[in-house]
């Protein structure tokens, strides 16, 4: 049995709500009766965005839930930001399998339940930043990918880890009509170093806002990086491989001078059709509501992850 465990940035009275799921998680079909717990008004849940631990944290507010749902870049339902919201609502995430395969000693394959009941879960508090300059502050449930990189026990010859979504056309309009789904060649294909899958940040996501993820936003399990833009946390995630060379992902290959392999949130490195030094904050109202504030290096993680980067070029290779 799975709780989620307390985290420095829940306020006492939100930790002692989310002690009465205990039973929901990792239950299979019954798990979809989560209580809806999560406080997403946002007078009423001024929370705190995780920088890490015990780095200076911002005092932001949570983004409404119904925003994170309902505005969503999944392609495989549609590149309209509500099309995901709309086409995935029938999407079939039980029975699922996650396959560990690749330079390891250890591969493995976690079935529905095994998702939700091999490592413990915990909420944390992040930043979420779009390459479109749109932003949100999102509280995601899930587990530290490390522990899954240290129960796989990669080979000397591990040095990229990618990541892949499911591919099932007749489930994902997007996979099945090329004009829907933007073009890409399907099958979804992102990737990490080592050492970034390795970062106490980078997170393996099965619920948000107390409750299990929806389909638009990546059921039953997707990636979250919080110092990446959002292409890099591939969602749905059916096969993850240790690789000893660096893959081309889904964006590098279909537009490489837009979208490179480290996907960094750097203001100083304008996208070709737009500026990075600034972000939209998605919050309640309307556009005329959406405010904007500087966008920051790392996302807001600096301290945490520009280690993994020294001697690089961040310009070059964005």
């Amino acid at each position: 049995m799975n709780r989620f465990t307390r985290y420095d940035v829940t306020p006492e009275t939100i930790f002692n709500q989310r002690r009465k799921i205990i039973k929901a998680v990792g239950l299979g079909a019954a798990a979809l009766g989560l209580p809806n717990i999560g406080l997403t008004a946002e007078k009423s849940d001024q929370r705190k965005a995780l920088n890490f631990k015990d780095a200076p944290k911002s005092d932001l507010l949570l983004t409404p839930e119904n925003k994170v749902t309902g505005y969503n870049n999944f392609y495989e339902f549609g590149v309209d930001k509500a099309s995901p919201a709309k086409f995935a609502k029938d999407f079939k995430t039980d029975p699922w399998s996650l396959e560990i395969a690749g330079e390891v000693e250890n591969p493995f394959v976690l079935n529905h339940t095994q998702l939700f009941n091999t490592f413990p879960l915990e909420e944390r508090i992040y930043r979420f930043r779009c390459v479109e300059a749109w932003s949100m502050v999102i509280p995601w449930i899930g587990f530290e990918l490390a522990r899954l990189v240290e129960m796989a026990k990669p080979t000397g010859k591990a040095k990229f880890v990618i990541f892949h979504t499911l591919h099932d056309p007749e489930q994902m309009p997007g996979q099945k009509n090329k004009f829907f789904g933007g073009g890409i060649d399907y099958p979804y294909v992102e990737a990490l170093t080592l050492e970034e899958a390795m970062n106490p940040l980078t997170l393996l996501s099965v619920g948000l806002y107390g409750k299990m993820l929806p389909p638009q936003n990546g059921a039953p399990i997707r990636l979250v990086v919080p110092w990446k833009y959002g292409f890099k946390s591939i969602k749905s995630i059916v096969k993850i491989t240790f690789s000893e060379t660096r893959p081309r992902t889904t964006w590098e290959k279909l537009a490489p001078h837009e979208y490179g392999f480290y996907a960094n949130v750097n203001p100083n490195v304008d996208h070709p059709r737009w500026s990075q030094a600034s972000e939209r904050v998605i919050g309640s109202g309307g556009l005329l509501a959406v405010k904007r504030q500087d966008t920051l290096m790392f996302n807001g993680y600096e301290k945490e992850v520009a280690h993994l980067y020294k001697g690089l070029d961040l310009k070059v290779n964005f």
